[in-house]
């Protein structure tokens, strides 16, 4: 293992979910997508960035056309009012009359996600579909049906495949409970 990689490795506490166990679910879900947009064209959209790692290993696992695109939002920040989104980068595509997959890393309390959902709804997508990974429903404020759901967070501050603390993390393969001390 190269110093660096160690290095990061040694601030998760345990490991949750491994890299095998993560691309067995998501191959399932990249099976299940194929098989209900075959004939659809979908347009799957992510926020950037923590769905980038997860969005493109789902690609690799869905085998009907589809097309890609990211949003991107203003980053939480501690002190910043509870519900507040502003889009910093919107869609390239049009996604009138389009069959659209969502595609989430995470969703804990919904607000974000809703608000998403919500303003996508008012461009007149044919069908607007939620994926996502990793789903903490006991903080889930509202209500978001999910057509395609990964795997269930435990109650404990997460890092890798894409979850990030203050930026870093994310190249982690796996998904671990990050030490405290390591927490920035």
């Amino acid at each position: 293992m190269p110093d660096a990689e160690r290095h990061i490795a040694e601030d998760i506490e345990t490991v949750l979910f491994t890299e095998d166990m993560l691309q067995r679910r998501i191959a399932e879900m990249g099976a299940a997508i194929t098989r209900d947009y075959a004939d659809k064209d979908p347009l799957l959209i992510g926020v950037l960035s923590g769905v980038v790692v997860f969005i493109a290993d789902l690609l690799r696992h869905i085998t009907v056309p589809v097309t890609l695109d990211f949003m991107a939002i203003s980053q939480y920040t501690l002190g910043s009012p509870s519900g507040t989104v502003r889009i910093t980068k919107d869609l390239d595509h049009a996604i009138t009359g389009r069959h659209v997959l969502f595609v989430e890393d995470v969703i804990d309390t919904g607000l974000t996600l809703s608000y998403l959902l919500r303003t996508l709804r008012t461009r007149e997508p044919a069908s607007i579909e939620v994926c996502v990974l990793f789903d903490r429903p006991y903080r889930r404020l509202i209500d978001i049906p999910l057509a395609y759901r990964g795997f269930e967070l435990p109650d404990t501050f997460v890092v890798g495949y894409g979850l990030d603390a203050a930026g870093h993390y994310r190249n982690l393969p796996f998904v671990g409970a990050l030490k405290p001390d390591a927490q920035r």
